[in-house]
């Protein structure tokens, strides 16, 4: 077993007491008591709707190293029972991260963006760890919780490390930023997500620049040259004390510029100069969405001095997955139908590139582009003329029909001509007897809507009802032992 953690190095920095016979080390961090695994620390983190205080036993019985308790819940266990006692558990986390970070000599990159963080991350982790270990935030752990664990995960001996930052209000990223500390910070985008809590596009813009409070002294801040906000969040960058910016984009301007590319069903090749380093090199998924951001992890890796030529060949092994882009092939009668799933989440500017990605895939005979669409939250007074919106990059994508639900996509129901509509219900269950049945051989279906709309669930039911090919990399978007909310 590889110790990740001395047990004295654990208790030293969380200041917890401790009980029972403890092992010397760990190999690990878990929230999850399902998934523990031998020798690893359990953390009984209090969540919104689950108390991991509950699954402790089940943790030891998993055969973990340890569990970390809070004291007003440690008479509640056996008195030998293996434990770390601290005030809070959650603050204990954070305490281990900062003791993470503390003994890290890595290169450290910090990813927000309204969106994209997730594939930016899973790209930078592909391309860097070409040319040393890598370390990355699993799945999209990117709040409160998600943050601290992936750091207080991250091993010592680690060349490089790419932590996500999300948000729903505004003072949530500056403390993930500066328990992060990274050397380069990046901005993928600003879009209209969790409108209703900022108001503004420039609202937003706001609260993804505190992932600039956090920067090391010396490190550049990499952002959008493309988007509107560009000048205001350069300008938050050099009141930050950010000496270097370095932008990218299609703008002739940027540092790392896109010269051409070529979008492909199943990937995508470019050209592209990344500060004075002309480059062509292919993406092993599709969309114009990941093009843009792949500038940004190039500039990243020749910034931190990575290997640049390695590391856009490695952006050919990229992956789209479950939830976020990736294929499904579904065997029905007479042929196949192709499904992507975007169900993960959904705002205006990624249904944008879902309904562009469902636009450039190639259906089959008598095939159809088909987009099931579900409510995007958060979006405040403006939802109604956001979902309404839609109907023009649906008739621009050559998208054929357009199932929705919710009360919000009644707007785009709507709005859409006559023959674009395939179905509308109030929820998905509703939705999913009429999607299910109207797939025929030939058909693309893109599946997206916000993860309380719950579209997922039509994809496993396509899946049930017609033989299918899973994806190469199942979803990483498992809750832990609790289900945290979800952040941009």
């Amino acid at each position: 077993m590889t110790a990740l953690w001395t047990v004295d190095a654990m208790a030293t920095a969380m200041r917890a007491a401790r009980q029972g016979a403890l092992p010397q080390s760990v190999s690990g961090i878990s929230i999850d008591s399902r998934t523990i695994e031998p020798g690893e620390a359990f953390f009984a983190i209090q969540g919104d709707s689950r108390d991991g205080h509950q699954f402790v036993a089940a943790a030891l019985a998993a055969k973990a190293g340890l569990a970390v308790v809070a004291v007003d819940r440690r008479a509640q266990f056996p008195s030998d029972a293996p434990l770390l006692v601290v005030p809070d558990v959650l603050g204990a986390l954070r305490d281990l991260a900062g003791a993470a970070r503390a003994r890290l000599h890595a290169k450290v990159i910090g990813v927000t963006g309204s969106v994209g963080k997730t594939s930016t991350k899973e790209a930078l982790r592909l391309a860097l760890s070409k040319d040393g270990k890598t370390h990355a935030s699993l799945a999209s752990y990117n709040n409160h919780w998600g943050v601290p664990l992936s750091l207080a995960r991250c091993p010592a001996d680690m060349r490089y490390a790419a932590f996500e930052m999300g948000m729903n209000h505004p003072g949530e990223i500056a403390p993930l930023s500066r328990l992060v500390r990274p050397d380069v910070a990046l901005i993928t985008t600003i879009a209209p997500v969790h409108l209703e809590f900022f108001g503004s596009l420039t609202g937003i813009a706001d609260a993804k620049a505190e992932i600039f409070l956090g920067l090391q002294p010396g490190g550049v801040a990499v952002l959008n040259r493309d988007i509107a906000q560009f000048a205001h969040l350069q300008r938050r960058a050099n009141e930050a004390g950010i000496a270097r910016v370095v932008s990218f984009g299609e703008h002739a301007k940027a540092d790392a510029c896109l010269i051409k590319c070529v979008l492909h069903p199943r990937c995508s090749t470019v050209q592209a100069d990344i500060l004075g380093t002309e480059l062509t090199y292919k993406i092993g998924a599709p969309g114009r969405h990941l093009v843009m951001n792949s500038l940004a992890v190039l500039a990243i890796a020749e910034l931190v001095g990575a290997d640049l030529a390695m590391a856009a060949l490695a952006l050919s092994e990229l992956q789209a997955i479950s939830g976020r882009g990736a294929p499904i092939d579904l065997d029905l009668p007479g042929g196949q139908a192709l499904v992507i799933d975007e169900s993960y989440n959904a705002n205006p500017a990624s249904v944008d590139a879902a309904l562009a990605l469902l636009g450039q895939a190639p259906v089959g005979p008598q095939g159809r582009r088909i987009a099931v669409l579900g409510d995007m939250l958060e979006l405040g007074p403006k939802g109604k003329a956001l979902h309404r919106g839609l109907a023009a990059p649906v008739v621009a994508n050559a998208v054929d029909l357009v199932f929705c639900c919710g009360p919000l996509m009644r707007s785009l129901w709507q709005a859409l001509p006559a023959s674009r509509r395939g179905g509308y219900a109030e929820d998905s269950a509703a939705l999913e007897t009429q999607v299910v049945p109207a797939i025929r051989a030939g058909d693309v279906v893109m599946v997206k809507g916000s993860l309380g709309a719950r579209m997922a669930p039509i994809v496993k039911a396509l899946q049930r009802v017609y033989p299918h090919q899973p994806p190469l990399f199942p979803s990483p978007h498992a809750a832990g032992g609790w289900e945290g909310e979800a952040s941009t």
